[in-house]
């Protein structure tokens, strides 16, 4: 099942993909959580990492990302390993900048990255409180309790009783409370967990624990 699943993977991202889902995490979740002593966050099949260095980039802006821990987990080794260099193709900025300054950027986004030659190198202290880990959420277990799970277009590739299966899993490991972001064609409310949510905001598919 690990070797059809890593097959499988689909590895199709953008830095601030949907901009205005990060700008809804931006303006409505982060006010909720800033106080939080510690935060903890998890991008579930983070891919190559795009979004994870843009949720760090976001938290840092809103002045939290050194009480953060992002953990990036992937079922493709190959694929993490790219994720933790922090290194992108210098042709995708135009498009992550346009994303970036919709999703409610604070400053030039050039200034988080270094070009060199068609490639960007990102500031290595965005990369300080990240763990990229391999993780299969069918087959493997919680490994932690988390404020915020990040899930999205993962779903989408699953028959019904898988996704029922790694809704589980991020059930198991949301904290009381905590906030879940989904893809555009993903949501819960079909699920077995349904009823245990509160819908956050709709449009972008964010929900918040409720029991």
């Amino acid at each position: 099942m690990a070797n059809v699943l890593s097959d499988f993977s689909i590895n199709v991202t953008e830095m601030f993909r949907d901009p205005a889902f990060f700008k809804s995490i931006r303006t409505k979740v982060i006010p909720l959580i800033k106080d939080y002593p510690s935060i903890k966050i998890w991008h579930v099949g983070c891919s190559s990492g795009e979004e994870v260095y843009s949720m760090a980039i976001l938290l840092h802006e809103e002045g939290i990302y050194d009480k953060t821990r992002i953990y990036a987990t992937d079922l493709n080794k190959n694929i993490l390993e790219k994720a933790k260099q922090g290194t992108f193709p210098l042709e995708g900025m135009k498009l992550y900048t346009k994303n970036y300054i919709e999703a409610g950027g604070k400053q030039a986004f050039s200034e988080y990255y270094k070009a060199i030659d068609d490639k960007v190198w990102f500031n290595p202290f965005l990369q300080k409180n990240m763990v990229f880990a391999q993780h299969n959420v069918v087959s493997d277990h919680s490994f932690n309790e988390f404020d915020m799970i990040i899930c999205r277009n993962v779903l989408i590739y699953f028959n019904k009783n898988l996704q029922n299966d790694v809704h589980q899993l991020i059930y198991e490991s949301l904290s009381t409370s905590g906030f879940l972001g989904l893809g555009k064609r993903e949501g819960v409310k079909f699920t077995r967990y349904g009823d245990c949510y509160g819908e956050f905001d709709g449009p972008e598919r964010l929900y918040r624990k409720i029991k």
